[in-house]
């Protein structure tokens, strides 16, 4: 394993920008080498088993739609996909200061414990409102430690290929939400709802547990008197990309939560189709997420999060809004799949090329605030509109909803772009 030392190239922003003042520290690992693609492995699957389950929750609000309460609304079911979403997202923001004052791996294996448990005590719940607590709640709480400290810990290992190593680490969302798709779905038919989340409970504890030690922070931050650096939010460069956060995770759940029944409802299709949609988006979305990872190190991360951002918007309000064909939903899943894991997996790469590596974590924690709204007002008003005004079966207004949200994000992120420098050609 490469254990070479030394001064770093840069742990600032690309050359092109003005660089933040991060203090050259000695005894420091280097960057781009074997040791920061160990870090990218752990992060992986700690991606896979925390976003990846979140993005198979289609599955179960098929199941919880169709089976086990079908005359519930389904603006009340999507709330415990919506609260796991958010939770991860709102703890995050805990976590990312934690990950400045406690060790990582054990943060890391904290979270492995608690993502597992919340899993297996939901599968002894037979109401809404405790699997509201349980894999809403409680999930999100655990899958928070997962989630923070694989998406802050990559970029802080690489500058050359920076955009790409996270890519990968997001991608392993994608993965464990194709491959996850399948097996709830089959478990769920073969034995039952409550087995399925037991056994993923404690796939998640063994895997996730396991490679914790791995889960290793490249530099440690400053010491502050405060907790956390909130000078951060008076600079305008991140208000933008707080709020391009926020509008992009509006957008990004909807499509991965309803997609599935919709294909089911619009086309009178069998159960299993649901599912098969739901792991052609994630199907796509390993490849985009590793594909634009590789753009972001070629012409610039948040050049290639606003292209991203647009072809998502293009996905929901120009293939699914107006065309009723199954072909062309197909179209919708791939397109949407393959560009909307930039909107996760890039953020965390334009912080770091923006306020330099040593403050990510605790300026991403922040960041998991405009998550935390993003998801909060996604999916549960999107299923509130589907059923006052769709009645449960017209998917038209809850599309509109989520594609408005894409567009306003794709504004923002054209804005920040501007703000960081009016030359169409730079790297940013």
């Amino acid at each position: 394993m490469d254990t070479e030392k030394g001064p770093k190239e840069s742990d600032n922003v690309q050359p092109h920008l003005p660089p933040p003042s991060d203090p050259v520290e000695e005894n420091v690992p280097a960057m781009d080498t074997l040791r920061g693609w160990v870090v990218v492995l752990a992060c992986f699957f700690n991606l896979m088993f925390s976003i990846g389950t979140t993005t198979t929750f289609g599955v179960y609000l098929q199941e919880y739609e169709l089976v086990e309460f079908p005359n519930t609304p389904s603006s009340q079911l999507s709330w415990i996909g919506t609260l796991q979403g958010a939770m991860m997202c709102f703890f995050g923001i805990l976590v990312g200061i934690l990950c400045e004052h406690v060790d990582t791996r054990i943060l890391s294996a904290f979270g492995s414990l608690m993502a597992g448990l919340a899993l297996i005590v939901a599968s002894f719940c037979n109401t809404p409102w405790k699997l509201l607590l349980t894999q809403g709640l409680f999930y999100g709480f655990g899958g928070s430690f997962l989630y923070t400290t694989g998406l802050t810990l990559a970029p802080q290992w690489f500058n050359k290929y920076r955009a790409l190593a996270t890519g990968i680490v997001i991608a392993g969302s994608g993965i464990g939400g194709l491959w996850l798709s399948f097996a709830i779905n089959s478990m769920i038919q073969n034995l039952s709802r409550p087995w399925a989340q037991r056994i993923t409970g404690l796939i998640t504890i063994a895997v996730c547990g396991a490679l914790s030690p791995l889960m290793v922070l490249r530099v440690k931050p400053k010491k502050r008197k405060n907790i956390a650096d909130f000078s951060v939010i008076r600079d305008k460069k991140f208000v933008l990309l707080f709020f391009s956060a926020l509008l992009g995770l509006s957008g990004f759940y909807m499509p991965f939560f309803f997609m599935p029944t919709y294909t089911i409802i619009t086309f009178n299709r069998a159960e299993a189709w649901g599912t098969n949609v739901s792991s052609i988006m994630n199907g796509a979305s390993v490849v985009g997420r590793v594909v634009m990872g590789l753009l972001g190190d070629k012409i610039g991360a948040l050049n290639t999060l606003t292209i991203a951002t647009f072809a998502s918007c293009i996905s929901i309000l120009v293939l699914w809004l107006p065309f009723k064909v199954f072909g062309t939903l197909i179209a919708a899943a791939v397109v949407f799949g393959f560009s909307s894991g930039a909107i996760v997996s890039l953020i965390p790469v334009v912080t770091a090329n923006t306020f330099g590596v040593r403050r990510l974590p605790s300026i991403m924690g922040f960041i998991m605030l405009g998550y935390t709204i993003g998801a909060l007002i996604s999916s549960p008003p999107g299923g509130a509109i589907l059923d006052k005004y769709g009645h449960g079966t017209d998917f038209t207004g809850l599309i509109v909803y989520g594609g408005v949200y894409l567009a306003l994000a794709t504004v923002v992120n054209i804005i920040l772009r501007v703000t960081i420098s009016r030359k169409p050609w730079i790297k940013v």
